[in-house]
């Protein structure tokens, strides 16, 4: 996955949807470079980036984490300068809204409604055999995402 493919692709989608307004492109962008900061645990949420699209003052994008499986509405208020992140169930039904998200917090919130779990590492190494540290088992290999 190249970020420049997906940044292409964000830009199409915005293209044909008529009701998304430039300053919510703007919005998109910036949800999407706060999270490709952190690729390694995006990843890691088993993003989709053919699921990323617009919506009225953020995004939204498919995941397949421990904890959730749907989609996650990332939204700016530009009024009171916080994040809101929506989990909605692959059926629509919204999860859990989380408000008043600083900047600094946006990917660990994310990541603590769909990924993250007690005992993390152990899980990983269960469902992910191929990622354990051959030296100790129950850690976790540092991943390094390559972008080609």
């Amino acid at each position: 996955m190249q970020i420049q493919t997906v940044t292409t692709f964000i830009y199409h989608s915005f293209r044909t949807m008529e009701k998304i307004e430039k300053h919510d492109l703007e919005i998109g962008q910036y949800i999407l470079t706060i999270l490709k900061s952190r690729l390694d645990i995006v990843a890691s949420w088993g993003f989709d980036p053919k699921t990323l699209k617009p919506i009225k003052a953020g995004i939204e994008f498919h995941v397949q984490g421990f904890k959730h499986t749907g989609l996650v509405h990332v939204t700016l208020n530009e009024g009171e300068d916080y994040f809101e992140v929506s989990l909605i169930s692959d059926s629509g039904e919204i999860k859990e809204t989380r408000k008043s998200i600083f900047l600094g917090e946006l990917i660990s919130t994310i990541d603590d409604a769909v990924e993250k779990v007690e005992d993390y590492d152990k899980r990983v190494a269960t469902e992910y055999p191929f990622l354990t540290d051959p030296q100790n088992p129950e850690k976790v290999r540092p991943v390094e995402i390559i972008i080609l």
